[in-house]
């Protein structure tokens, strides 16, 4: 049976692009360069390449922790089960754990990529991966291990919680929910009071902020701890709620229980949460337990609402994939459903050890194509118009070769959004554009090509963002 994935293309394909650059390599040892079965192997794999290429920016396959990952996010293909592992093996035997594909890929970078795996190991040089394949005309494809300080690979380590100047609201709540989190996972007691003070914060104060809303829906460069990811999930899911037109109570239920989903990973050892290699069995089946863990906390916490717990144990579990826990056939409940869109849409947002960020509008293509797999399509669809593709405080480029950072959304042309241009140094705000304005022949005259990564210790946002008094949505 294939699961599909995140990224919408055909797993089998994925895996015949890994399976394809592992035969390749023993093929160009074989025959000479022009040789037919080498040719017909090389069209084969740039098909595969292109064709993912035209729907997404990127093409990034992992190997995280025993499993595949498309584009930052896991798919099985149990039907194929032995072929992959083999695969991997080999894969593994070179020591590659990555493979990252760019547009503009051409045909003959493939055969020259295939030929260096087996030199990926010989670094006589010093020079770094891409260097090397570059050096070789490779300049399209890079291979990846993943493995914490190690420099010579694609991969970095990353701050536990933002660098950058918060704001002043933003910077409470993520300061009351360490605390809160911190008192959990000493043994104390989650006070279900301190809960409610938080989440009123968060409804009442965060919210209207606009500077804490970039914070939050932008790329972030940095490896948020539990509870970062918790407040950040909990604005997401709030955003969600206001779109689908929720009540007061029924959102305030939502965000206290978004706050809280992952509450159980107080009790999973840090190494094993931050851990950037693969988790063997009893590690995997610790961090998969944070689900029940956080359901028992919570169900022991005098005052919190019923619906808690249940989206704690639920988030990690989709519509028509199974997730876990295992809970059977039951689908998941609506709260549970929207948390879980928020929180892939922020893991994915966030940095890991073993991998950059996506960009926001390469996040919401990914939740995009898992619509009505694993996600609520409803949901998905008010998410991505409540965030948009390119999401308040993004940094971005713009085909005139401009910078700007988004300080409005505009919500009947989300990809043209409103962009405060800013000076070369990222402080100053140099003037306001609308991306969305046509010229006489009915042509935008501006296009956002794409998200910038923040550079985090030189993008202040409390200074480049309108007050929270200025409406962040364009009319």
């Amino acid at each position: 049976m294939t699961t599909m994935t995140d990224s919408g293309a055909d797993p089998i394909d994925v895996l015949a692009l890994l399976r394809g650059f592992v035969s390749l390599r023993r093929l160009v040892g074989m025959y000479p360069s022009g040789h037919p079965v080498i040719a017909q192997k090389l069209d084969e794999l740039h098909a595969i390449a292109q064709a993912h290429l035209q729907q997404s920016p990127v093409l990034t396959i992992d190997v995280i922790r025993g499993e595949v990952h498309l584009d930052g996010v896991a798919y099985r293909d149990d039907g194929m089960a032995t072929a992959t592992a083999q695969t991997l093996s080999d894969l593994g035997t070179l020591g590659i754990d990555s493979l990252h594909i760019t547009p503009g890929l051409e045909r003959d970078e493939i055969r020259l990529a295939a030929e260096f795996l087996d030199q990926v190991r010989d670094n006589t040089s010093g020079e770094n991966l891409e260097a090397r394949l570059a050096a070789r005309g490779v300049r399209h494809i890079s291979f990846g291990r993943i493995v914490p300080l190690d420099t010579r690979w694609r991969g970095r380590i990353w701050p536990d919680a933002p660098t950058s100047p918060l704001d002043p609201l933003y910077a409470q709540s993520l300061a009351q929910a360490e605390q809160a989190f911190d008192t959990v996972s000493s043994g104390g007691s989650l006070d279900a009071a301190t809960v409610r003070d938080l989440v009123q914060l968060l409804i009442g104060e965060v919210v209207r902020s606009n500077a804490a809303l970039g914070q939050i829906l932008s790329l972030k460069e940095y490896e948020n701890l539990t509870y970062c990811h918790s407040v950040n999930v909990a604005i997401l899911s709030l955003l969600l709620a206001r779109q689908l037109a929720f009540d007061e109570a029924t959102t305030f239920i939502l965000v206290e229980a978004a706050l809280l989903h992952d509450i159980g990973k107080t009790r999973v050892p840090l190494e094993i949460v931050k851990k950037p290699g693969a988790l063997n069995r009893a590690e995997r089946k610790l961090i998969e337990a944070h689900t029940t863990f956080g359901a028992e906390i919570l169900m022991e916490t005098p005052g919190v609402h019923p619906m808690a717990p249940v989206v704690a144990l639920e988030h990690h579990r989709g519509l028509s994939e199974p997730g876990y826990p295992d809970l059977g056939d039951a689908t998941p409940h609506i709260m549970s459903q929207i948390v879980s869109v928020a929180d892939v849409y922020e893991a994915m947002t966030g940095s890991r050890s073993y991998r950059e960020p996506l960009r926001p509008e390469h996040a919401c293509l990914v939740l995009a194509r898992q619509a009505g797999i694993r996600f609520n399509t409803a949901f998905v669809k008010a998410f991505v118009a409540a965030v948009t593709f390119f999401p308040l405080g993004s940094l971005v480029r713009t085909n005139r070769d401009e910078t700007g950072v988004v300080i409005r959304t505009n919500p009947k042309d989300p990809m043209h959004p409103v962009l405060g241009l800013v000076s070369d140094d990222l402080e100053r705000l140099l003037g306001e554009v609308d991306t969305a304005v046509r010229n006489s022949s009915g042509a935008y005259e501006r296009q956002v090509v794409g998200t910038l990564p923040r550079r985090e210790q030189g993008v202040d946002l409390t200074k480049l963002l309108p007050s929270s008094d200025t409406l962040a949505v364009s009319a």
